[in-house]
């Protein structure tokens, strides 16, 4: 677990190679795609290797970069799947009613009327907007991440107030037991 202060978040993920000279395509999870190497290097996800990005192109939500040291299709194709991560210090402060995902997971999803949903396990954007995972007793369910849905959001408090669609569909876990 990382120590306060410590916390790193992801900012992007090498999706692949781009030509033969070395560029990398990252899948910027960035509000803005090529802010992916605004905040300075970037790690892996053990902190061991720091790498430099210069992106020099951006297509269909993708950014493609140069990284210092990687100078052909072979090594940027070896990087393929790397996490990258920042010091959270390096980032701006959310604005209000903004929320770095990072802050989501953990907290408690509760019913307007405190009912507890469960926690918080992910979100995630799949093309269709945010989507927030929240795992409960009884499996995990997937909720859009909008204001009709999920209209209070307390990250001090780690809890999240959720109204449920209409519709909801709940997996249950392998190996659940309800227990």
């Amino acid at each position: 677990m990382a120590r306060p202060g410590d916390e790193r978040l992801c900012v992007g993920v090498i999706v692949g190679a781009h030509g033969v000279k070395g560029t990398v395509r990252v899948k910027s999870f960035t509000e803005r795609p090529a802010d992916v190497a605004a905040y300075g290097p970037v790690e892996d996800e053990t902190g061991q290797r720091c790498f430099r990005l210069k992106p020099v192109g951006e297509a269909k939500g993708v950014v493609t970069a140069m990284i210092d040291g990687v100078g052909d299709r072979t090594a940027a194709e070896a990087l393929k799947g790397l996490r990258l991560y920042v010091p959270r210090a390096a980032l701006p402060p959310a604005e209000e009613e903004e929320f770095y995902y990072s802050d989501l997971v953990g907290c408690k999803a509760t019913l307007a009327d405190g009912t507890e949903l469960g926690v918080v396990k992910g979100v995630f954007d799949f093309g269709g907007g945010d989507v927030i995972e929240v795992a409960g007793p009884d499996g995990r369910a997937m909720y859009p991440f909008t204001r009709a849905v999920v209209p209070q959001v307390d990250i001090a408090g780690r809890v999240l107030v959720i109204d449920p669609p209409l519709e909801t569909e709940v997996v249950e876990e392998e190996g659940n037991d309800g227990g």
